[in-house]
């Protein structure tokens, strides 16, 4: 391939979107697939280029979108059109912050699936892309724009509707399968295997690693912490008011099979914010059944009661546990696209930028630190969440990229 993405530029430089028609391009026909939908969906917004690293995927989704739009393999090919306003970004977790900061550097608006970043350093280095450039960076933590879930989150903190509030706690269950003990395999013909490795260092293609098992292998997946955990924990932390932990402990393993999968499939982290409280995340990921929890999405406890976020709404409780109010809205893909779209055409507020996303998927990362090393570590949220008087833990702050494709600022 090219020449890597701390050297890539762009004839469109630094410009923004100067006429009213919005044009996108997607990257990644998995998850982009549906995102690609949304933004065809909305007025005035043109969906010109889809991009898979499997042909078939990209060939696929540009003939559902219409016989306008263009297939593509290459995302540098969406870098090089100047036409293109905003760049969708729905790959494998290790290529959402590099595609993101060329997408910032060649001038396009960015709309990047969660989490933003594989590693803490990629989330700081985002941030950084997002300023230099004067791109907006839109995370894909969609319930921050669901209205019925910002009306929750606004009256826990500016109405106080359950006083101080100390505690979130998260609940998450799934039925996944095992991945099985894959073997060595040639790549189909029509994946570019070496492209969809990106970033990351090389390792020989599997049979059982596409198009969804790299979640559960750390040197391109961020476990089910990082892949469900962060929408749970970005909730949670919203409605607290909190960003860097002071402390973060994961109890957990891999315990339902024996296969390929590295990442825990059950989980309890711990997130302290000095006085101003506690998050927890629980998870089981291959359970065979569901909990009476698990149509929970966070609970928050305050002084005077609790507030649990759910499906699409919030439901209110009094300090003796009776429900006194319900309310539930709209959900999906397209209110959280919209709200990119009009910030772009507006200059109203993203619901959620590079920053507000970095720090939801840095609680992940911390989480998942904590279990590589299998200990409690202290942070320092006075330097952005940096663990503290722990080498081997912040061992994991950064990775080891593909020479010529580290990401740079």
């Amino acid at each position: 391939t090219a020449a890597g993405l701390g050297t890539y530029t762009s004839a469109r430089g630094q410009g923004g979107a100067a006429n009213d028609k919005l044009v996108v391009a997607v990257m990644g026909m998995g998850r982009g697939g549906a995102l690609a939908q949304s933004f065809h969906g909305l007025p005035n917004v043109e969906v010109a280029m889809v991009c898979d690293v499997d042909r078939k995927r990209s060939d696929s989704a540009a003939k559902s979108l219409g016989p306008k739009v263009q297939s593509v393999t290459d995302f540098r090919r969406i870098l090089d059109r100047p036409d293109i306003d905003i760049l969708v970004i729905a790959t494998c977790n290790h290529w959402h912050a590099p595609a993101a900061i060329l997408g910032c550097a060649a001038g396009k608006h960015i709309y990047v699936e969660k989490p933003c970043s594989h590693n803490p350093h990629e989330g700081e280095l985002l941030m950084q892309a997002s300023r230099k450039h004067e791109r907006l960076v839109q995370h894909g933590t969609q319930r921050r724009s669901w209205p019925k879930i910002v009306e929750g989150i606004r009256r826990l903190r500016e109405e106080k509707v359950i006083g101080r509030v100390y505690r979130a706690d998260c609940f998450y269950t799934n039925r996944r399968g095992s991945i099985g003990k894959g073997k060595a395999a040639a790549p189909p013909a029509h994946l570019d295997y070496d492209l969809w490795q990106g970033p990351a260092p090389r390792r020989p293609y599997r049979d059982n690693l596409l198009h969804y098992n790299w979640h559960w292998l750390w040197h391109w997946g961020n476990g089910e912490l990082g892949n469900n955990g962060v929408h749970f924990l970005d909730v949670a932390r919203w409605g607290m008011g909190v960003d860097y932990p002071t402390r973060v402990n994961y109890a957990g393993g891999r315990y339902r099979y024996d296969d390929d999968q590295e990442t825990p499939d059950t989980s309890d982290v711990t997130l302290e914010f000095g006085e101003k409280g506690q998050i927890s995340w629980r998870a089981t990921s291959c359970s065979p059944f569901q909990s009476a929890e698990s149509g929970t999405f966070v609970t928050f406890t305050g002084e005077s009661g609790s507030m649990v976020i759910r499906n699409q709404g919030y439901v209110l409780y009094d300090g003796s546990g009776k429900e006194v109010e319900r309310e539930d809205g709209p959900g999906g893909n397209d209110v959280h696209t919209g709200n990119l779209v009009d910030a772009i055409r507006k200059g109203s507020p993203l619901a959620c930028d590079a920053e507000t996303g970095h720090v939801s998927s840095l609680l992940c990362h911390l989480g998942n630190i904590s279990h590589r090393v299998d200990r409690l570590m202290k942070c320092d949220p006075g330097a952005g969440g940096q663990i503290v008087g722990d080498q081997d833990a912040m061992g994991y702050w950064k990775r080891q990229y593909e020479p010529g494709w580290e990401p740079t600022v």
